[in-house]
């Protein structure tokens, strides 16, 4: 027993207690039964006591979980011990002594009956959340450059038509002689959801087991970044490559290894270039190894072609009948005029799907102006930009406006709800109260509204996937739980907004400019020495790996008042012409690439006066402020997987002469930020501080009490934050605390019930927190606790002894990965 047990604080008493009765035995008969009874059950408990001893030891928890039962089994230990030193005739003390090895007997069993059951459970609890943490962990780095997963993304709930397609597909991808297999077809007509398809397979995973791969392409594909997704799918550690070159040898000796276990089948999804497919055959070296490309294109290298046809008639009804949510009948719209609006989507299904919905729940009279449309039937993707066309007809200008914003982002890549959020309440202010009485939560809350329900509208038509990431009770306050959420559009959607964005065929006369370069191939105006005015107030540009910041246009953007550069480098440098943006109120600056750019040239920010917004993604920002720029309008910035650095540090320049009015930081994903920067809370005016998802983040410095005004705290999943500082209790405007997720903290601060304004604290999956501090009873403006099942148990004495009105809501498991996946249509 001692052996098996080891020298943990459990494990020894047990183990001294064992030693003790097996002395006490030989030499003491009179006791025999008792002991023979405590034996046999601290053999029978062995497993379940190394189990406990394995989990506090691995996950570091408290042994004052287990005091009890070790002060228990010490004393047991004293009793018997004691045993042997009775005299025979002494037979009160025999009596007396009996009853407490038969008690002792019995609390060791209660114990591992109920207290280890709960311990159980709240182990089970941790290591779900644990699980959750290995999960973002590994994706931390989030990869826009291409699917970022451990498995194919799923199809669609809902499709028709395919499973003929389906039995072809599969049948010709595993004949022996077919190494590289083409799926061609035009664009809306559901090559991606057919792969999707096919790698769910039953037949198709057994085959390949582990060596499944998928990655969306698209047009202007970084070849070293879908390298490193591919890398990165299974949870290997992600190489940064010198050239492509490189990245091509590394991929082709990574194969090579995984040969071992099993075939190996790479899907290259949405491909525009044969090109970029010979650099994937390795002139087929690799024993077992097969590509599958979809493509619009019918490309000449590959010989063996899978040409994916629309849907038939049948199909194509199935389909729109569902997507209009049409009942057999209908009282308004008869079945002939139903055929003649399904005939002109030709059998395509993103046609039939945008089609249905945007008729759904209309009125007859718009379902009988479709039946007398003189649309021909779909032949061409423009036909199908065409037939698009009347589904944007049937969206009100603000929904319009709202669609066409979407075309500002590249294809295939996830759109933040957080940056649509910023880009919209700028640019379509609707009336609210500004008064004093509206609080600023409230504010924030109400733009993300405004914004989820334009996503909502847009999405209900089939012009946009909306993806929620997380559903859980949590998610209360939607102005604060929206940070992970995306929008996904399919590229031919966006050229239908970009096409929508362009029909003033003069630059100067748009509204919105959006700007796709492909290496240096320039606009013939981007290369005039004249001063290009713009006077559209929304102004996008997407670069790729290749273009050189040097080639900057030289335009006049006095009206531009949102924004959106997009681009593939290590190093970008502002264009020269933002100092000219005198009406510049949101600037969304995103690198696709794998790892955080620098970012030149921030300093000409300091001559835009209005610039009220920053949203930087993938950038190093501790290279923006070397010379420090003061950014008068400044009220929000968010940073998303930013390396941190020592930024905020100005040396003797304080963080709150630099930005003077800025109420609100969000620090998402920074890897590594270890401690907040001590200057961060010199900014007196800041209402909104949220820090989430940065692992490394140990630590809060004891000046954030230095935020008085500071209204929203999040410190969501800091998963080695271990505490909160004692001077978050000067916090007296703070209304909403979240520290969901913070697997280390272990209490709330002593006073925490001096936090007199608090009404909203969210401490879902704090696993090792303990007892409530008493001063919790003074939270009188607490209405809202949201928590695990434990959790519940901490508030319930506090909810019925002082704070009535108190809601506890248990937080809804959600263990999820749909923030990983980039469904495409």
């Amino acid at each position: 027993m001692a052996e098996a047990l080891g020298s943990a604080v459990l494990g020894t008493a047990v183990s001294k207690l064992w030693d003790t009765v097996e002395d006490v035995i030989k030499t003491i008969p009179s006791f025999k039964d008792e002991l023979k009874s405590l034996q046999s059950t601290l053999a029978k408990l062995k497993p379940v006591i190394e189990q406990i001893e394995r989990s506090h030891r691995e996950l570091r928890r408290p042994e004052e979980e287990i005091e009890g039962l070790i002060k228990q089994i010490n004393k047991g230990e004293d009793h018997v011990r004691k045993c042997s030193t009775l005299r025979r005739w002494n037979y009160y003390k025999r009596y007396s002594y009996t009853k407490k090895l038969h008690a002792l007997d019995q609390e060791i069993i209660r114990f591992f009956q109920l207290d280890a059951i709960a311990l159980s459970w709240r182990t089970g609890e941790e290591n779900s959340l644990r699980l959750q943490e290995i999960f973002a962990r590994l994706h931390l780095a989030e990869r826009d450059g291409g699917w970022v997963s451990y498995s194919i993304p799923g199809p669609p709930e809902f499709s028709v038509g395919l499973d003929v397609h389906l039995k072809e597909l599969k049948m010709q991808l595993l004949k022996e002689e077919v190494s590289l297999l083409l799926l061609t077809a035009p664009g809306g007509c559901g090559k991606t959801t057919l792969v999707k398809l096919l790698g769910h397979d039953e037949e198709i995973k057994d085959v390949y087991k582990g060596n499944l791969y998928f990655v969306t392409v698209s047009k202007t594909p970084n070849l070293m970044v879908i390298i490193q997704t591919l890398f990165d799918q299974k949870g290997d550690r992600v190489l940064e490559f010198q050239s492509d070159e490189d990245a091509i040898n590394k991929l082709e000796q990574y194969l090579l290894k995984r040969i071992a276990d099993h075939p190996i089948l790479l899907i290259l999804d949405d491909v525009w270039s044969d090109s970029f497919v010979k650099k994937f055959e390795f002139d087929f070296r690799i024993p077992n190894y097969k590509i599958l490309v979809t493509s619009r294109i019918k490309f000449p290298v590959c010989k063996f072609i899978y040409e994916l046809r629309p849907l038939n008639d049948e199909d194509s009804m199935t389909l729109f009948r569902h997507s209009a949510n049409l009942q057999d009948t209908s009282s308004f719209i008869s079945e002939e005029d139903v055929k003649k609006i399904v005939k002109r989507c030709g059998g395509f299904p993103l046609a039939i799907k945008l089609i249905g919905r945007s008729l759904n729940g209309r009125p007859a009279a718009v379902w009988h102006k479709s039946v007398t449309s003189d649309h021909s039937i779909l032949r061409t993707a423009e036909d199908l930009l065409r037939c698009f066309q009347s589904s944007i007809d049937l969206l009100d200008e603000e929904i319009t406006n709202c669609f066409m914003d979407l075309g500002s982002f590249p294809e295939d890549q996830r759109i933040r709800v957080d940056a649509l959020i910023d880009m919209w309440s700028e640019l379509y202010k609707r009336e609210r109260n500004r008064s004093n009485d509206k609080g600023f939560r409230e504010k924030i809350m109400k733009d993300a509204m405004n914004a989820i329900g334009m996503l909502d509208e847009i999405a209900m038509r089939n012009l946009a996937s909306f993806v929620v990431t997380r559903k859980d009770a949590s998610c209360h306050d939607v102005g604060c739980y929206c940070t992970e959420d995306f929008v996904l559009q399919h590229d031919l959607l966006r050229e239908l907004a970009i096409q929508q964005s362009s029909k003033e065929p003069l630059i100067e006369h748009r509204k919105r400019l959006i700007l796709d370069i492909s290496g240096n191939n320039v606009l013939d105006w981007w290369t005039e020495q004249r001063e290009q005015p713009i006077n559209a107030f929304l102004l996008s540009i997407t670069t790729d790996e290749m273009f050189s910041s040097s080639n900057w246009c030289n335009i006049l953007p006095t009206k531009v008042e949102v924004l959106v550069l997009n681009f593939h480098s290590k190093k970008y440098i502002l264009p020269e012409f933002v100092e000219k943006m005198e009406k510049l109120k949101v600037l969304i600056v995103t690198n696709h690439g794998f790892f955080p750019a620098d970012l030149g040239n921030f300093q000409l920010l300091g001559s835009a006066p209005n610039l009220k917004r920053i949203r930087l993604e993938k950038v190093s920002v501790h290279s923006l402020w070397e010379t420090p720029v003061q950014l008068k309008s400044l009220e929000k910035m968010s940073l998303f997987m930013c390396n941190i650095g020592q930024a905020f540090t100005y040396g003797t320049i304080q963080v709150s002469e630099v930005l003077p009015n800025l109420t609100e930081i969000n620090i998402d994903y920074c890897k590594d930020m270890v401690k907040l920067p001590v200057a961060l809370c010199g900014i007196v005016h800041l209402k909104k501080l949220s820090i989430t998802n940065c692992h490394n983040l140990d630590e809060l410095p004891e000046e954030i009490g230095m935020l008085v005004n500071l209204e929203v705290l999040r410190l969501r999943s800091c998963t080695d934050l271990s505490k909160l500082p004692d001077s978050i209790t000067n916090l007296h405007m703070l209304s909403m605390l979240d520290i969901s997720d913070c697997l280390k903290i272990r209490g709330l601060p002593k006073q925490i019930g001096e936090l007199k304004n608090l009404e909203e604290l969210h401490m879902k999956g704090c696993s090792q927190l303990g007892r409530l501090p008493e001063s919790t009873k003074d939270l009188a403006k607490l209405e809202l606790v949201i928590c695990d099942e434990e959790g519940k148990q901490l508030w319930a004495h506090v909810k019925e002894e002082f704070l009535p009105n108190l809601k506890i809501k248990v937080a809804e498991k959600d263990i999820n990965l749909n923030w990983l996946i980039t469904n495409r249509f």
